[in-house]
């Protein structure tokens, strides 16, 4: 297994039941504008595979920033000669899941516990992972006027993004393994757990309204920089402090009709994450310039800093740490029986590998034939 990229060296699943009522209620599915920020490269050439564009869904975080690099930097575009992008931002993998299945986006970035899901709701047929794209950066940050230790939680109101998103198992999972009951579906309990927009939940810390959150970076920077500490760094929960945040997905439907444009795209994500290992401030504040596109804001430069040191950017899955996040979402109460047969696909990733002289990576024995 090769070793992942660091930003700073060189610079978890909806109720099945639930699911389909929370991403019908997003409006568009994206709440963000689509296309934000001007290409770096535009379309010209000839299209791959006569494809006249592909869209791509992605979230504003940092723990995205494959896709907000390789987007901003042009490196995706290149490889697609012709063939336009379209883009949407999300706010939360479920609504991006609904994207997906609704034939709005084609292919997308995004966490463990939504991409578990949608597979399974579809029983296999809906998606497919086909790489990784980054490990870490999420913490859970609180008020440390009312919070100084994990058994001080009890009672105490934390956020997480959405419900069953991916920091909403992690949170879930943290707080029933200290013996804290919590009703998934509700947030009620020892704990009472709110669910709130991460652009909503700075303010809503800075007011008191919260006592922590459970969130990806650049929420968790930006926490930390209105006063609040880092009580649980995920990493630090899991085996060599790696484990899958956002990973790379497909339409089922468009891997068959399209792989050339697949196999375009995946070339351009190993592209990206070796050209941000190689070039840490450049890809920062490539980084920045895409968030400024999606959300009108620049981050402020030590928000910025402290986030891209808490993410690892990497090819590889971690294909492992998916059962147990899996696991998580069933011992939460958030999903029963997961599918996880076959949910990957990452012969076109080993292609691109290969042909960029890095080894293959593994899907842990749930790879499509």
């Amino acid at each position: 297994m090769p070793a992942p990229l660091t930003i700073r060296s060189a610079r978890r699943c909806l109720p099945v039941v639930l699911l389909c009522v929370l991403a019908a209620a997003s409006c568009g599915y994206g709440s963000q504008a689509e296309d934000a920020g001007r290409p770096a490269v535009l379309a010209t050439g000839a299209k791959i595979g006569g494809v006249d564009q592909v869209r791509i869904g992605y979230f504003p975080n940092i723990t995205h920033a494959t896709a907000l690099v390789g987007l901003q930097q042009g490196f995706f575009q290149k490889e697609l000669g012709g063939t336009k992008i379209r883009t949407q931002a999300f706010d939360a993998g479920p609504s991006e899941i609904e994207a997906l299945n609704g034939g709005a986006i084609d292919i997308g970035w995004i966490g463990p516990s939504p991409a578990i899901n949608g597979y399974t709701r579809s029983n296999g047929t809906s998606l497919r992972i086909i790489s990784g794209s980054a490990s870490g950066g999420v913490s859970l940050v609180v008020n440390p006027r009312k919070i100084g230790s994990p058994a001080a939680l009890k009672g105490r109101t934390i956020a997480s993004p959405q419900l069953g998103n991916t920091q909403d198992v992690a949170l879930l999972d943290y707080l029933a393994r200290r013996g804290l009951k919590v009703d998934a579906r509700s947030g009620r309990g020892d704990v009472k757990v709110q669910r709130v927009d991460n652009k909503e939940i700075p303010a809503l810390f800075e007011r008191g309204d919260l006592d922590g959150a459970w969130v990806p970076e650049p929420t968790a920077a930006r926490l930390v920089a209105a006063g609040g500490r880092v009580l649980v760094d995920e990493k630090k929960l899991w085996k060599d402090g790696r484990f899958v945040i956002t990973n790379m997905i497909v339409s089922q439907r468009f891997l068959k009709r399209h792989r050339d444009v697949v196999e375009a795209l995946l070339r351009g994500s190993v592209r990206t994450n070796a050209w941000i290992n190689a070039h840490p401030e450049q890809a920062k504040a490539s980084v920045d310039r895409r968030l400024k596109a999606d959300s009108g804001k620049e981050l402020p430069p030590k928000v910025l800093d402290m986030a891209f040191d808490h993410v690892q950017i990497l090819d590889d899955p971690l294909a492992a740490t998916l059962r147990e996040e899996a696991a998580h979402a069933v011992a939460a109460g958030l999903l029963q029986n997961p599918l996880l047969d076959r949910i990957y696909d990452l012969r076109p990733l080993n292609k691109a590998l290969r042909a960029a002289g890095r080894p293959a990576v593994d899907d842990a024995g749930l790879g499509a034939d």
